[in-house]
């Protein structure tokens, strides 16, 4: 069953128990009103007639029987209560009865000056029967009245059968509203679902349209932040997922040249085909080969080590490990007419020294790999910061095209394959990079231009202490 259904359902229940108690409670109120107005006209009645003959009776000494039925038709016609029966009795018999003669009293004897009210259903009317007892000198008369109140049942199921027909209508109007209000409420709860069949459709970009600050709005508005994190995370998965997809290929690439070189030269040297000259060069390929592999391994293995060992930080001075750096590349960018220039902050803060020393060469590294073959210039830039410290390295080479500049810390991606396979690079180096500034909780950050060089940032976050700061 559906929601809005339900609450129709709901609304129709309670307006059903609602109206239909308090009308019954206001019918039954209205009868019991009328009826006791009926009761006590009759008793007035009763009281003025019984009243009156005992005023007679006292004055003659005694109550005359005779003069019973003219004493009664003389009242009746001044009296505005009509009777459908009046009768008196005393232990002989009846001495005066009219009306309807077929209508029963009570069997029983009220006590004297005490009036019995009680409704009866007899002849299909609804009567009111009224009894008492006149005591006289001489004998004790009993009066019986009966009044015809049919009228205030009748009236009474009038009014039932009207109330009837205003609960059906009324019932089906709430049927009618409440279903529409339902619907109104539930339409956003509509829109959320389809909004929730939508994502998982795979239109992650789609968000609930609700808007208001009432639960259905608050949920809305919590949907669409599950949705925006969720839209996240997959997004993040997925590019986990590619990067992983890019790694194993590019790993598999990396592997199968190499051993597919080994392996043949091998081949060789064992088939005993080559001469002593060309076994030397075999041997030597195989070497190299084997030699590249190692530092294929060994660079997966920092990278390894740098993302689950966190230890061996300590206070230490940035601008010593780029000095010492800078020193030892200078004589190798020399040969290759580089020139290296640096500039340093003095201070301390908590680092990783080995790390940190790993992370300037190989962007040292890196930006001598962007140079042209007739040199360049490199510089080198280490400042302070409450946090840590920041290092810049900045080249005049070829710079990187925009849309490589999101995968360049990726395992194995390289700009230009190659150029960075002539120069000796398997594309591990700024993956390691990545890995020992996430170490330090920092970051890299790169900025480039196509023909005028590029920087990268390094952020190092570790912290500095109170004498520093």
């Amino acid at each position: 069953m559906k929601f809005r259904t339900k609450i129709a359902l709901c609304m129709i229940a309670i307006l059903s128990v609602l109206f239909g108690t308090g009308g019954s409670l206001l019918l039954s109120a209205s009868f019991g009103q009328s009826l006791e107005r009926e009761q006590d006209r009759a008793y007035e009645a009763y009281q003025t007639l019984a009243g009156t003959l005992r005023i007679i009776g006292d004055i003659n000494g005694n109550l005359i029987y005779e003069d019973i039925a003219d004493i009664v038709t003389k009242i009746k016609g001044e009296s505005a209560v009509s009777w459908e029966m009046l009768r008196f009795r005393t232990e002989n018999g009846t001495i005066y009865e009219s009306g309807n003669t077929d209508i029963k009293a009570s069997n029983g004897t009220p006590d004297a000056g005490v009036c019995e009210i009680r409704c009866v259903s007899e002849g299909g009317k609804n009567l009111l029967i009224l009894s008492g007892v006149l005591t006289t000198e001489e004998d004790m008369v009993r009066m019986d009245m009966a009044r015809d109140i049919t009228g205030i049942f009748r009236e009474r199921q009038s009014w039932q059968n009207i109330y009837q027909w205003v609960f059906l209508v009324m019932t089906a109007v709430c049927a009618v509203v409440s279903y529409s209000m339902a619907g109104i409420l539930t339409r956003p709860l509509k829109r959320l679902s389809k909004t929730a069949r939508q994502i998982s459709g795979g239109q992650l970009s789609s968000r609930a349209d609700v808007s208001g600050r009432d639960e259905v709005g608050l949920l809305a508005e919590d949907f669409n932040k599950m949705a925006d994190h969720l839209e996240k995370t997959i997004c993040m998965l997925r590019e986990e997922n590619e990067s992983q997809e890019r790694f194993i290929g590019s790993f598999s690439h990396e592997l199968k040249t190499p051993m597919t070189s080994i392996i043949g030269y091998a081949d060789l040297i064992r088939g005993g085909t080559l001469g002593a000259e060309e076994q030397a060069e075999a041997a030597d390929y195989i070497v190299n080969e084997g030699k590249r592999l190692e530092n294929l391994s060994m660079k997966l293995l920092n990278i390894m080590t740098v993302k689950y060992d966190r230890s061996a930080f300590v206070m230490a001075s940035p601008a010593v490990i780029v000095q010492s750096a800078a020193e030892r590349m200078t004589p190798l960018y020399r040969e290759r007419n580089i020139s290296l220039q640096y500039r340093t902050e003095e201070g301390e803060c908590v680092l990783e020294p080995d790390l940190v020393c790993s992370l300037v060469l190989n962007l040292m590294d890196n930006a001598a790999k962007a140079l042209p073959e007739n040199g360049g210039c490199i510089s080198v830039i280490q400042e302070m910061r409450p946090e840590g410290c920041r290092i810049f390295v900045r080249d005049n080479g070829r710079g990187i095209p925009e849309e490589s500049i999101r995968h360049l810390t990726e395992a194995f991606y390289r700009v230009d394959r190659s150029r960075s396979r002539r120069a000796g690079g398997v594309g591990l180096g700024l993956a390691l990079c990545r890995e020992i500034a996430d170490a330090h909780g920092g970051y890299l950050r790169f900025k480039s231009r196509l023909g005028t060089g590029t920087v990268v940032m390094a952020v190092l976050k570790g912290g500095r202490s109170e004498e520093e700061k």
